[in-house]
This record gives structure tokens, C-alpha cells and sequence, in this order.
């Protein structure tokens, strides 16, 4: 099989795995993919995920690569924080929520970082568009703002949510109040409650 076949069939999928191959060609040999690696053909991006080495890169095809390579998952924490626009600076990793034990990989691609919350918590996601027909999964506002003080438990003084260095502004204009207590609600949670409240002490969002 030459590599033009292959990126003919693949070069839509945006990022790869073996079972995707296996799946296309169960005969295909994996050692092709490490003479495309030495020819600087395709990246590995972590065991058994590729992507082609010159496909450009882009915030939300780092998403998509997160959702994929360690599922179920999706964007959440600093990296959906900078994504609506909530805090000013961009940040050194694609940080994700999963129902898998916590976990972090730094590739060449990028550094992906997972934290585990409660298969029950793993709601409240939207879909993104991505290059081509795909679609990366990335935390509603809310659930955002959830998963962030349910996680960060030592988030509790207003001086502590300070840091986090919110445009209020932009958080008013995400933030549906109605949805915010929805979800809550769904954490069964006394403790995260009480954070909440101090945060919207803290951040008014009305």
C-alpha cells in the first residue's frame, strides 16, 4: 500500500488509530506507520493514535484530538475557560474532564491532561465544530463553572476566586443562572453548593 492510498483515506479523519485502520484494511501492516514516522510522514500522537505530520494545527483540532485519544472525555477546566473567553491568557495544556482514571500525556503534539470526575457528573457538554464535518466535545459555561469549584475544592475565599482572574463581564454574558442551578442540583453536593454561593458573592451574575 503506498502512503498516497493511505492519506487518501485518512486525510478527513483529522486524527487516527489502529483500530480505525485495522477497521478500513484488517490485512494493512503496522510497520508502514513506523516507516511513515521516520519519513516524517505522519506523528504519533500518543500509543496506537496518529495524525499527519503537515495538517495544521488548530485550537479545536487539539480539542478533537483530546476527545479521541482518551474517551469518554471532554474539554473543560482552563482550557474551556480561555476557549468562551473567560480569563485573559491562553494555557500550556489541553486540560479535559473523563470518567477514566485521571491521567496526562505530553506528546509532540501538545500536552493533554485529564482529571477524573463521576461517570453521574459526565453531562453538560456541547458540541464544537471542527475542520471538515467533526465536531469536538467542550463543557457548557455552566457545567464549566461547576466542574472547576467541584475539582479545585481549595477554591473558596473570594481572594481565591480573584485569581482566577474571570472577565465578569463575559461571565455574565455565558452564564444561564437557570441551568447553573439545574446542574448543581445534579452534583448532590453540600460542599460545592457553598462554593458556588461564594463564587457568585464574589462574581455577581446579575
Amino acid at each position: 500500500m503506498s502512503f498516497q492510498e493511505f492519506k487518501f483515506h485518512f486525510e478527513d479523519f483529522k486524527v487516527f488509530s489502529i483500530k480505525d485502520i485495522l477497521k478500513w484494511n484488517s490485512s494493512f501492516d503496522s510497520r508502514r506507520l513506523v516507516e511513515w514516522q521516520d519519513k516524517g510522514y505522519i506523528k504519533k500522537v500518543v500509543n496506537r493514535w496518529y495524525l499527519f505530520a503537515n495538517q495544521k494545527r488548530s485550537v479545536r483540532l487539539d480539542f478533537l484530538t483530546a476527545n479521541r485519544i482518551y474517551s469518554p472525555s471532554y474539554i473543560s477546566f482552563h482550557s474551556a475557560w480561555a476557549f468562551y473567553g473567560l480569563i485573559p491568557e491562553g494555557v500550556y495544556a489541553i486540560t479535559s474532564a473523563t470518567s477514566l482514571k485521571t491521567n496526562m500525556f505530553n506528546t509532540d503534539v501538545d500536552t493533554f491532561t485529564y482529571r477524573h470526575i463521576k461517570p453521574s457528573l459526565m453531562f453538560g457538554y456541547r458540541l464544537v465544530d471542527v475542520e471538515g464535518n467533526h465536531q469536538c466535545k467542550i463543557a457548557e459555561p455552566e457545567k464549566l463553572l461547576l466542574d472547576h469549584l467541584y475539582l479545585y475544592a481549595d477554591l473558596k475565599s473570594s481572594k481565591d476566586f480573584e485569581s482566577l482572574r474571570i472577565n465578569q463581564t463575559v461571565l455574565k454574558e455565558k452564564i444561564n443562572t437557570t441551568k447553573l442551578a439545574e446542574y448543581l442540583r445534579l452534583f448532590k453536593n453540600r460542599a460545592l453548593e457553598k462554593r458556588v454561593k461564594a463564587f457568585i458573592n464574589t462574581y455577581p451574575l446579575c
